[in-house]
């Protein structure tokens, strides 16, 4: 289930909570953007970054303990040198791109989500018929949008699947669409700072740890049908 489905139904969980970690204050326009298209059983699913590592973690489950050849980069501001095994590293700025060309099975994969939830996952793999491509690069970071911004194009991740489920998870007001056009804009309203930290001078340790408190505006378009619906959230 991706993130935005999570927060549709309530759920808070840390995968949810790192999608925002890096969020202050304020509007943030045209995020979580989804393009999808059903041709017959099979679907092409198009998403901006937020959505990189809930497909990842979907390819690898279905991988399971099958290994399959896969390339791209895991992007970190951390030294994975002693806990990862990688091809090449680049390093601009202090974020870390540790390039990944070599067969692993589902499991590892699984393995190192869970080790480095907050690591970005930009990995490329087939299994069977689902095909997953992610641009190999760092994502762009939290700022607010202007007025004027045009609708970027949800072209960093692209999954072609026959997997009905995964589809409803990206467009789950119709379940039978045809042609779906998704935006999100994240208002956050307020920083929840926990009661423990309220005095600490540990910035980071604050952001990291504080929740986002505010709603999700969804619009689009499903089936020539327009969509707009507000979700309020914490995580």
């Amino acid at each position: 289930m991706n993130f935005i489905k999570k927060v549709v139904e309530g759920r808070e969980d840390d995968f949810v909570h790192i999608q925002f970690q890096k969020f202050g204050k304020g509007k943030f326009r045209y995020r979580a953007l989804i393009e999808a298209k059903k041709s017959g059983e099979k679907y092409a699913i198009k998403t901006s970054a937020e959505f990189a590592n809930d497909l990842v973690l979907f390819m690898a489950n279905k991988l399971g303990e099958n290994k399959t050849r896969i390339t791209g980069a895991i992007i970190s501001t951390s030294n994975l040198k002693e806990d990862l095994e990688f091809k090449d590293i680049k390093q601009f700025q202090g974020v870390k791109r540790y390039i990944i060309d070599s067969k692993r099975s589902g499991l590892e994969i699984l393995n190192l989500l869970e080790k480095f939830p907050k690591n970005f996952f930009a990995l490329s793999f087939s299994v069977g018929e689902n095909i997953l491509k992610i641009k190999p690069k760092s994502p762009k970071s939290g700022k607010p949008g202007s007025k004027s911004e045009e609708i970027p194009k949800a072209d960093f991740c692209s999954l072609k699947t026959n997997d009905s489920e995964i589809a409803k998870n990206f467009i789950f007001e119709n379940p039978d669409f045809k042609n779906a056009k998704i935006n999100h804009t994240f208002f956050i309203e307020k920083i929840q700072i926990p009661e423990e930290l309220k005095n600490s001078t540990d910035f980071a340790l604050i952001r990291e740890k504080s929740k986002r408190v505010g709603k999700i505006l969804r619009k689009g378009e499903i089936d020539g049908k327009n969509i707009e619906k507000e979700y309020a959230f914490k995580a």
